[in-house]
């Protein structure tokens, strides 16, 4: 699948996503079941981090809800109610819990404590309480700022008003699910779409005597702050919601081990047309509050949470055809074309095969019957082959050895941390001297989150290069624009549109420009780290000298990869061509650097031997959210070395000579504010 074809998917798949939380958090009226929806989702979240070059601020990982109804008051919640990552399977419950022993820096024979709570398919409400009193009821929103819906929420029994309990905060915002039982719905089900539309659409009446006739049900599962609680875990919190008078899930267990939290969701699904209300999944939080607060957050969602959704969505197809598509980096993609079939409510045709191992592995044949699942990946894929359903004469798909392209030798690269052989069969061309590879790279460069200029898209950049008007970036630049005006389809006013285009994308900042090179492994993020650590676009020209790139091992966050990776491409002499062409058409920007104000502003820091119950993750998220910097090597630049046990001797030693002040764990934690 080409970038062109990706962003433009993605594109699509966002732009579905907002239509779907419109008609669902601001409408009441969903069009799709929840499936389909947390499929789509996670589609975009995966095409995210497969695709470093995409990005959004309608994105689930940038956004929650659904902005607020104009009908009620907006009003900001003090902590954010955020979503939660979803798991479908038990590798992805590996991964979670991996990444939290990782972060955490604990060993992987530690067993985390979960409370396993069943997801319930509702409406999330926010109730603050000041001294024991029910003072203010918000909606989720878009989890940045909810509706004041206070009116509607007291009409509800499940709620209580006033709270004498001793123990009770003295402030504390209750969150939990507002839902309509089954067995209810089914008096009013001819005025709504399903429980959840209903309690939906019920919430957000403007008259709350009209909430008050809905059989509303609530049940508190956590807390956004809370002033004055003792309470040290979720499942004493839990104990204490019963306490205080709120309704809890009566499904609710302490879980620890995957193996467990699998039996305990497979009961669930099992058990879930018994239980009174919709729930579609089961949610796991570390059960610890310190590990909760250590965990923190990441993007928009909490690193100690997730939602393990029930079922995924696969159909029946077969395989039409294979084709091999070429992207910018010269990747071979296989793709499957399929007999179109419904997966979801969605019609799939096509579905990857992801590399030539996978081919090998799976057996995949042209004319195969095979089961394609849509759930959890970029695209469609196929999951398995049906074998005896085979023709006795299909043949063993030969995978290309050369570039279907330019001819050129296809090879898999040899990955030094794995130290095999890398999945992906590439095109050994530099770039622009294969067709396909030189096409995407131009797409790539006009691309909205590179230079983003308007109505030069897909189809104008393969006119435009099928008519030889362009074969590299600095071409767009010097487009015969009278050559232009006498194709079919273009006219002056036509013309003019894009030659204004064009100019405005002239001044562009350094780290679009590095992301629009599209160089291998250097996607938006990393694109922001170099611009960020080389400030001005005359310091990134001048990596064309192989010894500049050395400054670039000083910058967290970009390794070896990376820097291999610019320093094939300013090898490449078509490559430094294009810089030098690119140099003279534009004005590229300095970077503009943001100054925080955190305990540890204006230091630098580096990391030796491992540190007492804090891993590199964690003391990295501590030291950038203190907007202190880490650098990788030992140099001038560097403000402090910590030590932990079992540090490397050279780094000491290279510090004490550059007279670099050395601190260990206590002494960091106390410029943090912080007791270890």
């Amino acid at each position: 699948m080409t970038e062109d074809t990706v962003q433009k998917k993605y594109l699509e798949k966002i732009k579905l996503y907002q239509k779907y939380n419109r008609l669902y958090y601001n409408d009441d009226k969903p069009i799709v079941t929840d499936q389909t929806y947390d499929i789509l989702k996670k589609e975009i979240i995966d095409l995210e981090n497969k695709y470093n070059f995409l990005q959004s601020e309608q994105s689930p990982t940038k956004s929650v809800g659904f902005k607020p109804s104009k009908n009620f008051q907006k009003i900001k919640h003090k902590v954010p109610m955020l979503s939660l990552g979803n798991a479908f399977n038990e590798e992805d419950l590996k991964t979670f819990e991996k990444k939290i022993l990782s972060f955490l820096s604990l060993k992987e024979i530690t067993e985390i404590d979960y409370s396993a709570e069943p997801k319930i398919d509702g409406i999330s409400a926010s109730l603050i309480y000041i001294n024991g009193k029910f003072t203010k009821g918000l909606s989720r929103g878009d989890g940045t700022e909810g509706e004041d819906i206070t009116r509607n929420l007291k009409t509800i029994n499940d709620i209580p008003q006033e709270i004498i309990e001793k123990g009770f905060p003295s402030e504390i915002d209750i969150r939990g699910e507002v839902f309509i039982e089954n067995s209810d719905f089914k008096k009013i089900s001819a005025k709504f779409a399903n429980p959840r539309n209903a309690a939906s659409g019920s919430l957000r009446q403007k008259d709350p005597n009209i909430t008050s006739r809905i059989p509303l049900k609530f049940i508190a599962y956590t807390f956004g702050y809370a002033k004055e609680m003792s309470i040290n875990n979720q499942t004493n919190f839990l104990k204490g919601l019963k306490i205080w008078g709120f309704k809890t899930n009566q499904y609710n267990k302490k879980i620890s081990g995957i193996k467990n939290l699998i039996q305990n969701h497979k009961d669930l699904e099992e058990k879930r047309k018994e239980i009174a209300f919709d729930i579609d999944g089961v949610v796991y939080k570390v059960n610890d509050f310190s590990l909760q607060k250590r965990l923190g957050f990441a993007a928009n969602a909490p690193r100690w949470a997730i939602a393990h959704k029930f079922s995924a969505n696969s159909s029946i197809s077969e395989i039409i055809n294979i084709e091999i598509q070429i992207g910018r980096t010269g990747a071979l993609t296989p793709v499957a074309k399929i007999k179109p079939v419904n997966i979801g409510g969605v019609i799939v045709s096509n579905a990857t095969l992801h590399n030539e191992d996978e081919i090998i592995r799976k057996d995949i044949r042209i004319g195969d019957t095979v089961t394609v699942e849509r759930a959890g990946d970029v695209i469609p894929h196929v999951v398995s082959v049906d074998l005896k359903k085979r023709n006795k004469n299909s043949k063993k798909f030969i995978f290309p050895l050369n570039c279907p392209s330019c001819g050129s030798k296809t090879v898999k690269d040899y990955n030094e941390i794995t130290k095999r052989q890398d999945a992906v069969r590439r095109c050994v061309s530099k770039g622009y001297e294969c067709e396909k590879i030189a096409i995407e790279k131009i797409k790539h460069f006009v691309s909205k989150e590179a230079f983003n200029i308007d109505g030069f898209g897909k189809k104008i950049v393969e006119t435009f290069w099928h008519l030889k008007l362009i074969r590299s970036p600095q071409d767009i630049f010097n487009l015969d624009y009278d050559k232009i005006k006498k194709l079919e389809g273009w006219g002056q006013l036509s013309v003019s549109n894009l030659k204004f285009s064009i100019k405005q994308k002239i001044n562009i900042s350094l780290d679009r420009f590095i992301f629009a090179l599209g160089i291998r492994h250097i996607g938006q993020e990393n694109a922001k780290l170099i611009a960020r650590h080389l400030k001005s676009p005359s310091n990134f020209f001048k990596l064309s000298n192989n010894k500049n790139i050395d400054n670039l091992y000083n910058i967290n966050g970009i390794g070896n990869t990376q820097i291999q990776s610019i320093t094939k491409f300013f090898l490449n002499k078509t490559n430094l061509n294009v810089l030098s062409e690119l140099e003279k058409n534009l004005k590229i920007q300095n970077m503009v650097l943001i100054d925080n104000k955190g305990l540890l502003n204006n230091n630098t820091f580096m990391l030796t031997g491992k540190l007492n119950g804090v891993s590199r993750a964690e003391a990295k998220s501590l030291i950038e959210q203190n907007s202190g910097k880490i650098i990788n090597n030992v140099n001038k630049k560097l403000n402090y070395l910590i030590v932990g046990e079992k540090p490397t001797t050279k780094k000491i030693n290279t510090a004490r000579e550059l007279n670099i002040k050395i601190i260990d764990q206590k002494e960091w934690f106390k410029m943090l504010n912080k007791t270890s």
